[in-house]
């Protein structure tokens, strides 16, 4: 089972990418809104169409995607949960792999929250023009919810009393992930037939809950284009200059984690210097980059640490099956900034406990976010949920996400085979699993 596979979409080997198809549909509409805002205005026809055409297409949209949410993270948690608790019950090694996954996670999302709340791009838009645009509540509305958000109640919430109860209300859905994090470490704890036969369910239900998306997906190069129409038939200039504040954000909390968290990782934990790190991997990442997928990259990985870097097959192929799964640190940055910014968008005050919950969040949806384009999706509009941002507000940054998810991929890519670097640096061959564990778990991944 593979959290983060995201193969390179086609319309089954003929025609364009999907990816492409976005970016068509993003310019597009961005275009003909531009068009429409700059020589018709508010124009009766224009209202018309975005009343009774476009708002309800991107709507139905984002609501595909919503309704598989419990579904999709609960079977993904769950998964996950249970592929990190083989990962321990292999020893030291797995322990490594997962306390150094986690930290490198953590510095991610820290990074992506301090730049967000240093650069403000949600702040350089209009938040009225966007709220009309989005078809959602008030400004006075959504600034009262932020402030009655308690963080004392997400505590409590975090243990649901009834588990239905917290799927159908968004104020309490960390209930959900406190559940499937439960059940995952009981299918650990309890390897029975029984047991065994739950996990195939959940599987089915992951797989599922992924193709279901992924068919869904097919619409978004025209529901972008309908988004971008909507915004700047309204909004003009104002949110292609709005978005460029996001993507530079975004861009450069990857690229600081990139080029100066993971070096100083590598050097300093992995004993390996960073001008051949990144010489020895830049295979790797540019792979990763083009596909937009670390596990149709993971074969180029596997190669690149082993061959170029020089690292123990067996540390090689442990860390970087597992991470394929589980260590989806640069999607993890990518979704605190975006809730964040959402967050400015709406004219919520965030305070640092809550931000600190959704640094939390976020280091637990990079374990479950979905193998599909756009995974992160469901994932953000998860978190948004429980700490009070409209998860509809995603439909702002869906134009650019394209090209943002093969920048985090490659961030994805690049910190798998550093933490890669670290482990083997740090554990001896007595850490290492057998050949058969090594099997099954490239198998599982696979999967």
């Amino acid at each position: 089972m593979t959290l983060e596979q995201k193969p390179v979409a086609t319309t089954g080997g003929k025609g364009l990418a999907l990816h492409y198809k976005v970016l068509i549909g993003f310019v597009l509409g961005t275009l003909a809104g531009l068009a429409v805002h700059a020589f018709v205005g508010d124009a009766p026809w224009v209202q018309y169409l975005m009343t009774y055409a476009t708002r309800p297409f991107g709507q139905i949209f984002l609501n595909l995607l919503f309704m598989l949410v419990v579904p999709l993270m609960f079977s993904a948690l769950v998964l996950g949960v249970a592929e990190l608790g083989d990962i321990a019950s292999l020893g030291r090694l797995g322990w490594k792999t997962l306390n150094y996954t986690a930290v490198v996670t953590f510095a991610a999302v820290l990074v992506g929250l301090v730049c967000v709340n240093i650069l403000q791009p949600g702040t350089h838009m209009d938040q009225s023009l966007v709220q009309q645009a989005m078809n959602s509540a008030k400004t006075g509305d959504i600034v009262q919810k932020g402030a009655d958000l308690k963080l004392m109640d997400l505590l409590v919430n975090i243990v649901p009393h009834n588990i239905v109860g917290a799927m159908a209300d968004d104020s309490k859905k960390l209930g959900i992930v406190f559940f499937a994090l439960m059940i995952g470490i009981g299918l650990v704890m309890k390897p029975t037939p029984g047991t065994t036969a739950f996990k195939n369910a959940v599987q089915g239900l992951f797989e599922v809950s992924m193709h279901l998306i992924g068919l869904f997906i097919r619409l978004a190069p025209y529901a972008v284009a309908a988004f971008m129409f909507n915004l700047t038939a309204q909004l003009g200039w104002d949110v292609i200059r709005s978005l460029a504040w996001f993507v530079v954000t975004v861009l450069l909390a990857l690229s600081i984690h990139g080029f100066v968290v993971l070096p100083l990782w590598v050097r300093f934990m992995g004993g390996m210097t960073p001008r051949r790190f990144f010489t020895q991997t830049q295979e790797a990442t540019l792979t990763a980059f083009a596909t937009a997928s670390s596990t149709a990259t993971l074969p180029v990985t596997l190669r690149v640490a082993e061959e170029d870097l020089g690292l123990p097959r067996k540390v090689s192929r442990f860390v970087l099956t597992v991470g394929a799964s589980a260590n989806h640190h640069g999607t993890a940055l990518f979704e605190g900034i975006t809730v964040l910014f959402l967050a400015q968008v709406y004219g919520m005050h965030m305070p640092i406990a809550t931000q600190l919950m959704v640094l939390v969040l976020c280091i637990l949806g990079g374990i479950g976010t979905a193998g599909i384009p756009s995974g992160s999706l469901p994932v953000i509009a998860m978190i948004c949920g429980i700490v009070g941002v409209p998860a509809e507000g995603i439909g702002i940054v869906l134009g650019v996400n394209t090209f943002l998810d093969m920048c985090r991929t490659a961030l994805n890519v690049t910190g798998d085979l550093a933490t890669a670097v670290v482990v083997s640096h740090r554990s001896g061959e007595s850490d290492m699993p057998d050949d058969a564990t090594l099997q099954r778990l490239e198998e599982n991944a696979m999967h």
